[in-house]
């Protein structure tokens, strides 16, 4: 029997290997049991699914488990996005959330998220518990969904709907749409897809239809990933902004009038410049070990606390829910901001930066401008290494012997290990080296005055580490 094992952010497998019916409906089983534990009156779930392949059907397999137990099922009636569940998840004063998806693993993986009652990741300790009730076997016997739909177990509702309420209140869409901003929206056929097309009628889209194999590519808002997005922007010329979200949309990509990236580094120091220089709020930074060190450089500037976190976003959501957190960030794009819900949010974050740009008038590229005059110019490029899980190995071992002196003409000149290794080397350089906690991958991080030295050294310690 598989052994279920929840990874960064939640459990993903290959579609019909390991993520088969049963075994989500044993997961389900298992959260069940964790949910029952709170021992609550009336005890509630919201279940939402993204475009991948299957989603409804795993949707509809694990309101049977929960409804079994006279769990109350909120499911969404169409595909929705991860914070919308987060959201539904608070609104509704649910148990729990839960999301079939792979967020933006390859087409052949779905997922199992899991939400707490406080609309965000559940933490590390939670999950815990869930694994330890997941049983080997499933030996109830569950009715059919439709069983429990018309014994009022299982209810829709439009979970899409009342995202839309929530942003049009808290955000100024109004100034959006009437801004002479023109925007272009790629949703890498994700869930965003349907939201964007009501937030912002006038845009440009692109993959916004369903194709649950996402034309083969990973939805991941990545440059590599976002090629017809960028060479769109850089041919059209009048178009000022793109975003991108990733398969359940809690990720952004963002490009600049130019059709040039602008990676979740730059975003999270605009959002610090955005809501604390523009907005007047205040609270702690929180980032995950891979972001960039001129966070620490603006904080200190405005004299904001910061704190670093391990990867993966439930650490940096148990900050948010229990600390007064500006925001909260993580390289992979996934970002919170104060006065929204514990979440990364692609949409929200995405419209916060149009928000910001119909207030100072100013482009992208000027605003990024305004904030390397405080943290001065910088890079960051990765790697993802798809190898040999024994040469995996040899090289974290490598690693956790400090084997590496240095990488190339680049030495070390110390590092810390807080999640992966990561090597402090000369003139404000850093390389990390970690696995993926969500992809069967070895990461390499590398920062640098410009991409072109990033790259150098994302090569130098590539021919390094796989010699």
């Amino acid at each position: 029997m598989t052994k279920i094992k929840f990874g960064t952010d939640g459990w993903r497998a290959i579609i019909a290997r390991e993520f088969t019916e049963y075994n989500v409906m044993r997961v389900a089983e298992g959260t069940a049991l964790w949910i029952l534990d709170k021992k609550s009156k009336n005890p509630a779930v919201i279940i939402g699914y993204d475009c991948r392949f299957g989603g409804e059907m795993f949707m509809k397999a694990c309101a049977r488990v929960f409804s079994f137990h006279k769990i109350k099922c909120i499911v969404s009636h169409s595909f929705a996005s991860t914070p919308m569940v987060s959201l539904a998840t608070l609104q509704y004063k649910a148990d729990a959330g839960i999301v079939i998806t792979a967020s933006h693993n390859p087409p052949e993986y779905n997922g199992y998220k899991i939400k707490d009652s406080f609309g965000g990741p559940a933490v590390p300790e939670e999950i815990s518990k869930v694994e330890n009730y997941i049983p080997n076997e499933l030996s109830n016997n569950y009715n059919t969904f439709d069983f429990y739909v018309s014994d009022g177990l299982v209810v829709f509702e439009d979970l899409e709907k009342n995202y839309i309420e929530k942003v049009r209140n808290e955000i100024n869409i109004k100034s959006i749409l009437n801004s002479n901003i023109e925007i272009a929206y790629d949703a890498m056929y994700g869930a965003g897809q349907s939201a964007m097309r009501k937030l912002l009628p006038d845009a440009t889209f692109l993959h916004c239809e369903r194709n649950p194999g996402f034309d083969g590519q990973a939805p991941e808002p990545i440059h590599k990933n976002l090629s017809e997005l960028s060479s769109l922007i850089s041919i059209a010329e009048d178009i000022d902004i793109g975003i991108a979200t990733d398969g359940d949309a809690d990720r952004i990509g963002l490009y600049d009038n130019k059709g040039s990236f602008i990676d979740s580094h730059h975003i999270i120091l605009l959002l610090i410049q955005y809501l604390h220089k523009y907005k007047g709020l205040k609270g702690k930074v929180v980032n995950s070990f891979s972001c960039t060190s001129r966070i620490a450089k603006l904080c200190k500037h405005y004299g904001l606390e910061q704190e670093i976190t391990k990867i993966g976003f439930k650490y940096i959501c148990d900050k948010i829910i229990s600390e007064d957190v500006l925001v909260g960030g993580e390289e992979s794009g996934g970002i919170a901001i104060k006065g929204h819900i514990p979440e990364r949010d692609g949409i929200w974050i995405g419209l916060a930066i149009l928000e910001f740009m119909t207030l100072t008038g100013k482009s992208i590229s000027e605003l990024i401008e305004e904030i390397y005059e405080i943290t001065g110019k910088f890079a960051l490029e990765r790697y993802d290494l798809h190898i040999d899980e024994t040469i995996k190995k040899r090289v974290i071992d490598a690693c956790e012997s400090k084997a590496y002196k240095n990488f190339g003409e680049y030495q070390i000149q110390s590092e810390e290990d807080i999640d992966g290794y990561k090597y402090y080397l000369s003139n404000n350089c850093w390389v990390m080296i970690r696995p993926s906690g969500t992809e069967p991958v070895l990461r390499i991080y590398a920062e640098a005055e410009n991409s072109e030295e990033a790259f150098q050294i994302l090569e130098n310690t590539k021919n390094e580490i796989l010699k």
